[in-house]
């Protein structure tokens, strides 16, 4: 039987209360934030952490909540955020029917995220609007295909969800297309933004420019595949030239989140160049 370890740390940057949830089991650790500004909740931390994330909950006056996408980690108490202050939920118009029913994970995500309930979701429009500001509802796919960020038009801040993550990205999930996370970036500098609020990086003050700096790594990156690739090297081999170090999470997870995925959506990009 596994030994779960959790924590929570709560802090504000300049308008946003921020609440760091920790999370980990044999050895592997993830964290992950929700967001609350002006009456919205930017998504609600995973179910394995509800005591510590309903606590912080408990103290915000909550009118709507928005959320970045489906997965558990950003949904897992949104259900009972809807029970106990029976506001509006709001997602990418292609998770609404998922939200409708329980979440069914792997059981290394389950360990790690827990049990996702099931809860009622509205569909975003355009925009959204709070007490003091309107919001650009943007469609960033990449890490998922409902994923969204939000621009707070008043503040100047951008909430990117797990659009960046980090700098380096060396492992992605199955479902995850590297080739679109790096078109979601670019369009992100279409906005005037300097700071960044991400689910897992929490508050990044340089946040513009460490999009900027995300953009250039996978440009490089993208590079390296193409010469490889040009050179008729096969997906394996480009992985492991590029990717030296096997990361615990791929074999934990059956290689659900793996570095073969970033390639492979590389290479499948330049085949349908190709084809053009």
């Amino acid at each position: 039987m596994y030994k779960l370890e959790k924590s929570i740390e709560i802090g504000q940057n300049r308008d946003v209360h921020c609440a760091h949830g920790k999370v980990a089991v044999q050895g592997i650790g993830m964290s992950v934030y929700s967001f609350f500004v002006d009456g919205l909740l930017i998504d609600t931390g995973s179910n394995s952490l509800s005591q510590e994330f309903q606590s912080f909950f408990s103290e915000l006056a909550i009118e709507q909540v928005a959320l970045t996408h489906a997965h558990e980690d950003h949904s897992g108490n949104a259900a009972w955020i809807q029970q106990q202050r029976n506001v509006p939920i709001y997602i990418h118009r292609e998770s609404v029917d998922i939200c409708a029913q329980d979440g069914d994970y792997p059981l290394y995500r389950e360990a790690l995220w827990g049990k996702r309930p099931a809860f009622v979701a509205q569909p975003f429009g355009d925009t959204l609007q709070t007490k003091s500001a309107t919001w650009d509802i943007i469609s960033t796919p990449g890490h998922t295909t409902d994923h969204l960020s939000f621009y707070n038009r008043a503040s100047g801040a951008m909430f990117t969800g797990d659009l960046y993550i980090q700098m380096k990205t060396k492992v992605v999930l199955d479902e995850e297309n590297i080739v679109h996370t790096l078109a979601s970036l670019k369009k992100l500098l279409n906005y005037d933004f300097e700071t960044v609020y991400c689910c897992h990086a929490g508050f990044l003050a340089d946040g513009r420019a460490r999009i900027q700096e995300k953009i250039t790594y996978l440009e490089e990156l993208e590079g390296e595949v193409r010469k490889l690739y040009d050179q008729g090297h096969t997906v394996d081999e480009i992985t492991k030239t590029i990717f030296r170090r096997d990361y615990p999470i791929t074999k934990a997870s059956g290689e659900q989140w793996s570095s073969k995925h970033i390639i492979t959506a590389l290479t499948q990009h330049f085949m349908q160049e190709s084809l053009r």
